[in-house]
């Protein structure tokens, strides 16, 4: 891989529900061709959910938060879109207006919060954030709850907001993959 060129983060769009099918199928070229290491990620946007079955016994069930997509962190090049795009399931790529033009990019600042909510957190998304920024709960009990940062541990992931509940001012321990950026 060269080293001046950054890997990025592009959308392919699948047939829904063949995902993981055009996860392995991408694996399989890459390893058959010696492009292997111009990927580093390729996810497939799935959570792990407690549901209650016909005999209300409660299990794990997977679901796709974005169906119809993969997410792929890879160096483009002629030679990957080719590979991708000519993957069988896959339909295309997002960004590419077609004609033989490759993607544009997703924004990380876009994708971060996908990530996150994923569990795919990385010490570089610490580096956006800092004590005084404002901040939204995006999962769990707190969900919707908008504050400001007094605390941040990068070491632990957690993160104290200052937010107001019942008209007080109130502290609340969140974990940093819980919360997202707000832009005012």
């Amino acid at each position: 891989m060269s080293e001046n060129i950054e890997m990025k983060w592009y959308v392919a769009s699948t047939q829904s529900g063949q995902e993981n099918t055009v996860v392995h199928n991408i694996r399989r070229r890459l390893e058959s061709s010696d492009k292997a290491d111009t990927v580093a990620r390729i996810i497939v946007a799935e959570i792990e959910e407690e549901v209650l079955n016909k005999d209300n016994k409660v299990v794990i069930k997977k679901r796709n938060l974005y169906p119809g997509y993969i997410f792929l962190e890879m160096e483009m090049s002629d030679e990957m879109w080719f590979l991708i795009r000519n993957t069988p399931g896959v339909t295309g790529f997002i960004g590419s207006s077609g004609r033989g033009a490759k993607p544009f990019p997703v924004e990380y600042e876009e994708l971060e919060p996908i990530l996150k909510r994923l569990g795919h957190v990385d010490k570089t998304m610490y580096d956006r954030y800092a004590v005084d920024d404002y901040v939204r709960v995006i999962d769990g009990p707190l969900v919707g709850t908008e504050g400001r940062i007094i605390e941040l541990d990068r070491e632990t992931g957690n993160v104290k907001i200052e937010a107001v509940f019942f008209g007080r001012v109130t502290t609340a321990d969140i974990n940093f993959a819980l919360i997202e950026k707000v832009d005012f």
